[in-house]
């Protein structure tokens, strides 16, 4: 069986710090590699992998900012599409933009859905619904009008992560800076809850920064570290009290929930989208509805056992867990 994972090309793969979609591209591809699977990562030319690289796009657009988005998606998804007879599946890491290849060519899709960035790409989907595999990340974020074949919760490398049993006493609000994920709430609970915040994430938007965020930041209760990766995400998350997730959408899945958990460190989440399946409330964090009740639950963070956060994720958000859900698709098709 020979596949072929699409990853995005915003950033490399895997991403040096932020990157979602291009981390879970990576964790898939590394999985399959490892257990002996013919694999091929479709990626930017920087990118990493332990199965075949191909790559028409040099370099990610959002780290060239003379690179041209649109020409970069158009080369790299074509690079594929038009060698799919090579393969026996192509796995869609890419959004909407591969399915509309899903009719000129013979190789079956299959297409994780990272979420819906707007109405108005479902009847990109609609269309391609008799043709086309859609896998979920959440059952929260299924759409009533797509037929899916599985529900695959996103997977960590569980090498990234490792469990840390003492915590410190500083909040972390972990994730891009930007309305919909509510750094201006997560500020709001630590200074009700007069805990010290730190804030790692890149801006997203920066007038909802300026405005909501900065005139926080004092380098002391409230400090911003901007984006952070590698050894020291695994550090920063795994020495926290608490991640705050205080959302404002229906997110789909939370990939730093997963991480934080993995990590032992518990989570306060705003109930929304995906968070109950993956909090278990009052056993690996606190599923709440605004800042004075996220503020409130931090006092009840002493009920929460670590170690139970860590096995919690292990058990359902892993990367090998999330192999097998894939390879089950495959044999499915």
């Amino acid at each position: 069986m020979k596949i072929a994972v699409l990853s995005p090309v915003a950033w490399r793969t895997p991403p040096l710090h932020y990157g979602p979609w291009e981390q879970m591209a990576s964790n898939l591809t590394e999985g399959l590699a490892a257990k002996g699977i013919d694999v091929t990562l479709f990626a930017t030319a920087d990118s990493q992998t332990a199965g075949k690289l191909s790559a028409i796009v040099p370099q990610a657009y959002e780290e060239d900012k003379n690179t041209d988005a649109k020409v970069s998606e158009c080369m790299h998804i074509s690079y594929l599409m038009e060698q799919a007879g090579k393969f026996d599946i192509i796995h869609n890491h890419f959004d909407f933009l591969p399915l509309t290849y899903a009719r000129l060519i013979k190789t079956p899709i299959v297409t994780t859905i990272h979420g819906f960035s707007s109405p108005q790409i479902l009847p990109v989907y609609q269309r391609y619904n008799d043709i086309v595999r859609y896998v979920s990340i959440s059952n929260a974020d299924r759409h009533p009008t797509l037929k899916y074949t599985a529900t695959v919760y996103n997977g960590i490398r569980s090498g990234d992560f490792r469990y840390t049993q003492g915590a410190e006493s500083y909040l972390l609000y972990y994730g891009r800076i930007h309305a919909d994920k509510g750094t201006h709430e997560a500020i709001q609970i630590a200074l009700q809850s007069n805990r010290q915040l730190y804030i790692a994430g890149i801006i997203q938007d920066e007038a909802y920064y300026n405005e909501k965020v900065r005139p926080y930041i004092d380098n002391d209760q409230i400090r911003y570290l901007g984006a952070v990766g590698g050894e020291e995400r695994n550090s920063l998350l795994g020495r926290a009290h608490a991640l705050l997730h205080p959302i404002h959408f229906k997110e789909p899945f939370g990939l730093s929930v997963a991480e934080a958990m993995y990590c032992g460190t518990p989570v306060i989440a705003f109930n929304k989208g995906s968070m109950p399946e993956l909090i278990k409330d009052g056993k690996t964090g606190f599923l709440t509805n605004n800042v004075h009740e996220a503020a409130e639950a931090i006092a009840d963070l002493r009920q929460i056992d670590r170690y139970h956060c860590h096995l919690h994720a292990k058990e359902h958000f892993s990367a090998e867990k999330m192999v097998e859900g894939y390879l089950d698709v495959y044999k499915n098709l």
